[in-house]
């Protein structure tokens, strides 16, 4: 596939249609099922890293039998490297509201609530008040929803969607099994629809500016713009909404320093690309999907020291509940010392590739999933840097 020229877009931060009341205006003047399939037909996929069809996940959960449905904002953003939303919410903050008024009119639901990830409590006197008056707006509207927040108290975990729910309902923040999915029975028990913040904001200007016109932006694997936070050593560190399907050399153009030797896709739990690999990478759903956070880094970087931190995040952050990733993450962090430090011969590095594949497949959630992502890429690809 030939990869896409970086294009710069406005999409999410155009203040042209901030205005919620347009968007929900248009939005009634379809169906519930109209706005599904609408969504569907988009092509839109979850911005908050996995990717899950959007519109795919508005029809479950429209077709469940229930009077209590709940819309829910994952507004968590404790992904290394990851800033937009916070960007998001704090300057369009009703576009998102707007994009869950319209999922919860789709699937039928009269309450919503943003998870807010603690550390950004500074957002939420600002955010109480936009939200008091939207939820007005919508009273004299006519239209039974009603939007509120909910703060978490800095877990990781709790950005996957069933420890948030447990978070919510004043337990423990552990992902629990799955089934039931969210849309089946998720927070309180009830089909529950839960989007990242930015995904909300697309299916609202998706009502906006039309399928037609969203659908010219991306590939085929993955339509639309996405915004992207980048950091490390770059010269133009912040935030950018970027049309999908470029690859890595492209973005290493616009925002490398001129000695890029890696970029970290995804954050901790993504990919790590190195330079070889720029030009057959595509950053995308059919390539190497992000939820947005782009660390850039240059030569004077040691990978070792990068996984490190990685690896002692992934640690800190496990709930603990199932023995891969629990054991799992302590157990890669000595094995990396040990060969650091010649007390491992290195081929280990490949018992511990091994132990990564364990991970993958028994962990309970995306946590001890991911952590194979990381370690696996800088490994494989600085496989030098890791020996003594």
């Amino acid at each position: 596939m030939t990869p896409k020229k970086l294009k710069r877009v406005d999409i999410i931060f155009d203040c042209d249609g901030c205005e919620p009341v347009d968007v929900i205006r248009e939005a009634i003047k379809l169906s519930p099922d109209e706005i599904v399939s609408a969504i569907i037909e988009s092509g839109l996929r979850g911005r908050g890293g996995a990717g899950f069809p959007t519109g795919m996940k508005w029809k479950f959960a429209k077709e469940e039998k229930s009077d209590i449905k709940y819309v829910i904002c994952n507004a968590d953003e404790g992904e290394p490297g990851t800033f937009k939303d916070r960007e998001i919410l704090d300057m369009v903050p009703n576009k998102v509201l707007a994009g869950m008024a319209v999922c919860a009119y789709a699937i039928g639901a009269k309450e919503g609530f943003i998870y807010l990830r603690g550390e950004y409590n500074f957002l939420l006197k600002k955010l109480i008040k936009t939200i008091d008056i939207f939820n007005n707006t919508l009273s004299k509207m006519g239209l039974d929803f009603a939007i509120s927040i909910r703060s978490g108290s800095g877990a990781y975990v709790c950005g996957e969607e069933t420890a948030l729910f447990e978070s919510m309902e004043g337990k423990r923040g552990e992902p629990r099994n799955k089934p039931p999915f969210p849309t089946h029975k998720g927070y309180n028990g009830k089909p529950t629809v839960i989007n990242n913040v930015e995904t909300l904001v697309y299916t609202a200007m998706i009502i906006r500016i039309g399928v037609k016109e969203f659908k010219k932006l991306g590939t085929t694997d993955s339509r639309g713009s996405k915004v992207f936070s980048v950091s490390g050593d770059t010269p133009k560190a912040g935030v950018h909404e970027l049309e999908l399907g470029l690859n890595v050399a492209e973005f290493v153009e616009e925002f490398g320093d001129g000695d890029t030797k890696a970029v970290q896709v995804g954050g901790a739990a993504g990919f790590c690309v190195p330079r070889r690999m720029f030009n057959e990478t595509i950053i995308g759903f059919e390539g190497t999907p992000t939820g947005g956070s782009m660390m850039v880094f240059n030569s004077t970087r040691s990978m070792f020291n990068i996984l490190n931190d990685y690896l002692e995040f992934f640690a800190e952050e496990s709930c603990g509940q199932c023995t891969p990733c629990r054991v799992g993450t302590q157990q890669l962090i000595r094995g990396v010392h040990a060969v650091k430090k010649g007390e491992k011969p290195s081929d280990y590095l490949d018992q511990l590739l091994k132990l990564t594949d364990t991970m993958k497949i028994a962990s309970k959630c995306g946590l001890g999933q991911s952590v194979a992502n990381s370690f696996s890429s800088i490994v494989t690809n600085f496989r030098e840097e890791m020996i003594y």
